[in-house]
C-alpha cells in the first residue's frame, strides 16, 4: 500500500533527508587513495550518531555496517572492510541513511578516488544526470513510469547500462515502501504519482552491459556482469503541489 504523507509529515522528513545528505557529504570529503572502506563507515556511525540519528542500514536484514561502499564493478551493496582499500582511479558508490524521530532518509552518490579516466568522469557525471532528469518528472498527476523513461532514456542514450534487478522505492517510517521506482518504464506507464508520496529516485548505471552477477559470499555485494565499472545516485524526494522537493538536501 502506498503511503501517502500530510505536509506535516513531509516537513518532519526533512532533519532525517539533512543528516542524510550531511553525512554522505562528509563522507564523500573523505574519498582519497589509501583510506579504508572501514575508516568511512565508522566515520559515518559517528557523525550520523553526533547529530542525534541512528544509521538506517547498519542491521537492516542483518546488514552489518552503516552505510554500503561499492567500488568499481560493484554496483550496489559493498560492505565496508578494514582489508578493502581505495586505489588512485577507484570510483566508489557510497550509499547512506539515517533514521531521525522515526522518519528514514536515504541518498547515494559516487565519488571518485584521487584522478579518475575521462570514461569514468563521464559515467559519474551522466548518473547524476539521469537522476536529475527523473526527479524533474516526479509531479503529481505523471506515473512512475514517466520517472523511470526519463532516467532510462538519458542514459542509454550514452551507451549505458540501466540496471534492471535494483530499482528506487517509496520511503518514509519504513527504509523500503511501496512503490518501487525501476530505472526503465515507458511514459504514462506504472502507478499514480499523488501529492504527499516520498520515493527514492536512485539510477544504477553500467559502463557496459545492464547484466548483474552476484550477491555471493557476503550475501550483498552485486557486481555487474562484465566487470565494468557501475555508478549510482539517489536522493528522497516529496511530491508536492509546487513539483518536486529533495528532501536529502542540506
Amino acid at each position: 500500500m502506498i503511503q501517502i504523507k500530510t505536509p506535516e509529515e513531509i516537513a518532519a522528513m526533512r532533519p532525517c533527508g539533512r543528516l542524510s545528505a550531511r553525512v554522505l557529504r562528509k563522507v564523500g570529503e573523505l574519498v582519497r587513495p589509501g583510506v579504508s572502506t572501514y575508516e568511512l563507515d565508522r566515520f559515518a556511525y559517528d557523525l550520523i550518531n553526533l547529530e542525534g540519528g541512528t544509521p538506517a542500514f547498519l542491521g537492516y536484514n542483518g546488514y552489518p555496517a552503516s552505510i554500503c561502499t561499492s567500488i568499481n564493478d560493484q554496483i550496489v551493496h559493498g560492505i565496508p572492510s578494514p582489508d578493502v582499500v581505495l586505489y588512485e582511479g577507484d570510483i566508489v558508490s557510497i550509499d547512506v541513511g539515517a533514521v531521525v524521530d522515526g522518519w528514514v532518509g536515504d541518498n547515494a552518490a559516487t565519488f571518485a578516488v584521487g584522478e579518475v579516466s575521462a570514461e569514468l568522469r563521464q559515467l559519474i557525471e551522466v548518473t547524476e544526470a539521469s537522476m536529475w532528469e527523473g526527479i524533474g518528472q516526479a509531479m503529481a498527476n505523471a506515473h512512475v513510469g514517466d520517472i523511470s523513461f526519463a532516467v532510462q532514456s538519458y542514459a542509454e542514450s550514452y551507451g549505458y547500462g540501466v540496471v534492471y534487478e535494483y530499482t528506487g522505492h517509496g520511503i518514509g517510517r519504513k527504509m523500503h515502501e511501496e512503490p518501487n521506482i525501476p530505472n526503465f518504464g515507458r511514459r504514462g506507464e506504472g502507478p499514480l504519482l499523488r501529492e504527499g508520496m516520498v520515493i527514492a529516485i536512485e539510477p544504477m548505471i553500467n559502463l557496459g552491459t545492464a547484466d548483474t552477477r552476484g550477491p555471493y559470499a557476503d550475501k550483498w555485494t552485486v557486481f555487474t556482469a562484465d566487470r565494468k565499472p557501475s555508478a549510482h545516485f539517489e536522493k528522497t524526494v516529496a511530491i508536492t503541489a509546487e513539483g518536486p522537493v529533495v528532501i536529502t538536501e542540506e
